[in-house]
């Protein structure tokens, strides 16, 4: 698409960026396991993970995932093959990246709240030969789907694996070992072959780190294929963005299969050689704890993780006074949310804002900076794009718009993802070119600041998941009371977004909402399923039968 010079090739962000920063950064390594290893020889004996009582230094986390890849080559694991890590935020999960990037494989980050028909889309669609996942999960989802797969090597973990004392605090009284016979275990596999190097490997800047699976803008999942130089330039970017350095403990409240996890909590952890902090799984006043005894200072999650810390019951000042540099993306932030954690803790939450597709942050708010209030909205400023990014505004008719004037967010630069896995119509479609187009609408004012204000998908948007209505009608399909159903996004006061059912229900049939809700409940990840069922006699549709989810929505909006 030839582009005559308009306002975005000036990029008037720059402006906005804190004294000393630079336009542009440098690939300061060419992969990131490279990246991991400077880190491995500036900072040996510093804590590269805790977790709980739990400590792991640079050294042994180089050691463990070393052994590790060698237990996949040992299992027939060969360069370029997939390994799917199916976990929580555990230390497990850290070394399993790593052991595949030293095994010269990919690494493919399934979100532990999947079931069964979920996993089983997503190993298939990556054709993993790996799977790395915890005891529990392998028991109640896993083990039924893998032998359907290209998976022929399972190792599975417990939670309680790497902690000195065994915190239970954030499991509950049930949390054990479970034992799955003729599974390999991870402890057992690093112990055999610890002390061992794998082969060296040869990664390129443009070679996939990893797999991150999103519903982007049309349909069933997609892997994006997030190279080495998109997570080394993004973890840069975080580096500069955040004002951050090797004093930093970064803490993980984003989920790591994530790609705010992957980018803003690991990738910028072993680029800085600094601590990351996890815990199982985000929990408010679980967090509040582990912030009070290890002093974190920096992090970024979605907006509902800080509404949580807010309202936890032992949120207090001093609790987090260590987190100073906080950013939050994934999902709109209300400004009266900003104000008031800041009213709480003192601390001002900045926004970002990124895609699976961009690895993270595309846009951020400076260190130093404040996010501008759109006056006509309401609506806070997503941030300024980041180094060596040039973003559009652009029509419909694909040419740019003037400053102030609404359209599609289209996205260049080094953190853009080269496509999706296998699929390159897909590909053609949302990154032409090279540039993202983004599905997002929205518009940058005349200092340069970015706001969003609408999305041209019907994507939903559940507290910073992302949830396809198509998925959730398809499994609601599969009950035999369904007629039709439509879903959409509702406004929630907690997730920003929650999931809404419309259903008409089959003749001579019935069902009431809370059987809806369990059938998808027991089906799909908990972040998916309709919270709200509502029954119509007929679903609004087009001419062409075509549902009509905005006809759904507008009857939702408040006033």
């Amino acid at each position: 698409m030839s582009h005559t010079t308009s306002a975005y090739d000036e990029r008037p962000w720059l402006a906005r960026y804190d004294p000393g920063q630079p336009p542009d950064l440098e690939l300061e390594h060419p992969d990131a396991l490279a990246m991991f290893r400077a880190a491995v020889r500036r900072n040996p004996d510093g804590d590269a993970l805790r977790y709980f009582d739990g400590r792991i230094t640079y050294r042994e986390l180089d050691e463990l995932s070393d052994a590790l890849a060698v237990g996949l080559l040992d299992a027939g694991f060969a360069a370029g093959d997939r390994v799917a890590l199916y976990l929580q935020n555990v230390p497990q999960f850290v070394i399993g990246l790593l052991s595949a990037w030293k095994a010269g494989g990919i690494a493919v980050a399934v979100n532990p709240m999947n079931r069964g028909r979920e996993l089983e889309l997503l190993l298939t669609d990556s054709g993993a030969r790996v799977l790395v996942c915890l005891q529990s999960l392998y028991r109640d989802v896993a083990a039924e789907v893998v032998g359907r797969t290209a998976v022929h090597t399972v190792i599975t973990t417990s939670e309680l694996e790497h902690q000195a004392r065994g915190d239970k605090r954030a499991f509950g009284a049930g949390a054990g070992r479970v034992e799955a016979p003729g599974i390999l275990d991870l402890a057992a596999l690093v112990e055999r072959f610890r002390g061992q190097v794998p082969p060296p490997v040869e990664l390129a800047p443009d070679d996939v780190a990893f797999l991150t699976y999103t519903s982007g803008t049309t349909g069933p999942p997609k892997g994006a294929m997030n190279t080495h130089r998109n997570v080394v330039f993004n973890s840069q970017t975080y580096r500069h963005l955040c004002e951050l350095g090797p004093d930093d403990v970064v803490l993980g409240v984003a989920p790591l299969f994530h790609i705010t996890g992957l980018i803003g909590h690991i990738g910028i952890a072993m680029l800085l050689g600094a601590p990351l902090v996890l815990f199982h799984r985000f929990e408010p006043s679980l967090a509040v704890e582990v912030v009070r005894e290890a002093r974190p200072t920096f992090t970024i999650g979605s907006i509902t993780v800080f509404i949580a810390l807010m309202n936890a019951p032992n949120a207090e000042r001093a609790a987090l006074e260590s987190l100073t540099k906080i950013w939050s993306g994934g999902a709109p932030i209300p400004p009266s949310t900003v104000t008031a954690f800041e009213d709480v803790f003192g601390h001002y939450i900045h926004n970002a804002y990124g895609l699976t597709e961009t690895t993270s942050p595309s846009h951020g708010v400076p260190a130093h900076a404040r996010a501008p209030v759109d006056e006509a909205s309401g609506a806070l400023s997503v941030g300024v794009p980041v180094y060596n990014t040039v973003v559009r505004i652009v029509g419909d008719d694909g040419q740019d718009v003037p400053p102030g004037e609404i359209g599609e967010i289209v996205t260049s630069g080094p953190q853009v993802v080269p496509g999706y896995w296998n699929k390159p119509e897909e590909t053609e479609r949302a990154i032409p070119g090279g540039a993202l187009h983004t599905g997002d609408v929205g518009y940058m004012d005349a200092d340069g600041w970015f706001y969003i204000v609408d999305r041209k998908k019907d994507q939903i948007n559940a507290g910073g998941f992302k949830v396809w209505p198509r998925e959730v009608e398809d499994v609601l399909y599969e009950h035999e009371a369904v007629r039709e159903a439509a879903v959409v996004g509702v406004p929630d006061p907690y997730r920003g977004e929650t999931v809404k059912a419309f259903v008409s229900l089959r003749p001579g049939r019935s069902a009431d909402e809370a059987e809806l809700i369990a059938f998808c409940k027991e089906r799909m990840a908990a972040y998916k399923y309709p919270r709200q069922v509502e029954f119509l006699d007929e679903i609004p549709k087009t001419v062409t039968g075509k549902l009509l989810r905005r006809e759904l929505r507008a009857r939702e909006q408040p006033g």
